[in-house]
């Protein structure tokens, strides 16, 4: 019997394994293969052009002013959207939490979102903040400043090109939208945490005389420490590969400043043909992935064991 049900399991799996290793495992080495590659079109591979240049595509990356901005953009893009999303997630947790009145109703309205694709999310959002043609035809938030007479507000939105220390000012609407379409995932895993937490704990606590500061800070923040991490992994390794919401929403932006890399490895392989360059930003954003995923794993592995 147990052979039996050996040979139903691998039969079960053995299909989703073979795809994996052809549709994930196997890509992946093909698209690293290419990034050491001076294969640029197709009349190159078929003349036999296709040579091995080792590191070359990736100094030519590295030393590419667009690629550079992507870099710093992906760099502020994760700190402002992690902080904002994780912040916002928590906030809206603690209300919900408290059982107010409606409670159920916000919860669903936070949780919205997430039944909206990013490319929706960013459709809807650069409409929202369309700059126009100011001062003389304001569209979005600046007609709306325009109507309340805040003339002082209105300003280019994701079309500016204002930085402050290498933060392009033009992704304060990128992060909005991104944050808007997360935090009621974020909200999500902390209200579980909350609710996870025994009533034992706060009621011994409340009876020392720990406030309800004291009691979220010192007890229930450190018993949600699964929960940050596990929802810093998932926002990170989002953040770092963006592409739908800004892509729907600014595109690369005037001068890049709201350009990622992601954009700049499309528009290389489907547009400029550029193959080469294309996968060695693929393999780039697979090891900054690699880089926040991989600790996590081998983490949890560990804890497994013990």
């Amino acid at each position: 019997m147990k052979k039996k049900n050996l040979v139903i399991g691998i039969s079960v799996l053995t299909p989703s394994i073979i795809a994996i290793a052809i549709f994930v495992y196997g890509f992946i080495s093909w698209t690293l293969r290419v990034s050491f590659s001076n294969w640029n079109s197709f009349s190159a591979l078929l003349r036999g052009e296709y040579k091995f240049v080792g590191l070359r595509n990736y100094i030519r990356l590295f030393q590419d002013t667009r690629f550079q901005i992507d870099l710093w953009n992906t760099l502020f893009f994760t700190i402002f959207f992690l902080f904002g999303t994780i912040a916002l997630g928590i906030l809206m947790a603690i209300l919900v939490d408290r059982g107010l009145k409606s409670s159920r109703i916000f919860q669903n309205l936070f949780l919205f979102p997430m039944a909206i694709s990013f490319v929706v999310t960013g459709t809807v959002w650069s409409w929202i903040f369309a700059p126009g043609t100011l001062p003389n035809n304001p569209q979005g938030l600046n007609l709306l400043f325009h109507k309340l007479g805040l003339d002082n507000l209105m300003w280019g939105w994701y079309t500016s090109t204002d930085s402050l220390r290498r933060f392009n000012l033009a992704l304060i609407p990128v992060i909005i939208a991104a944050i808007w379409q997360l935090s009621g995932y974020t909200m999500a895993m902390y209200l579980a945490g909350l609710r996870g937490i025994p009533d034992d704990i706060i009621e011994a606590a409340k009876v020392d005389g720990a406030s309800n500061w004291k009691i979220f800070w010192q007890i229930k923040m450190p018993l949600l420490t699964p929960i940050t991490l596990s929802a810093l992994i998932i926002l990170g390794h989002i953040s770092l590969k963006i592409f739908d919401l800004v892509f729907a929403m600014t595109g690369s932006g005037p001068n890049f400043v709201t350009d990622v890399p992601a954009i700049y490895m499309f528009e290389l392989t489907f547009r400029s043909n550029r193959y080469a360059l294309g996968s060695a930003i693929a393999i780039i954003m697979l090891l900054l992935v690699a880089v926040v995923i991989v600790p996590y794993l081998v983490t949890s592995l560990r804890g497994e064991k013990r």
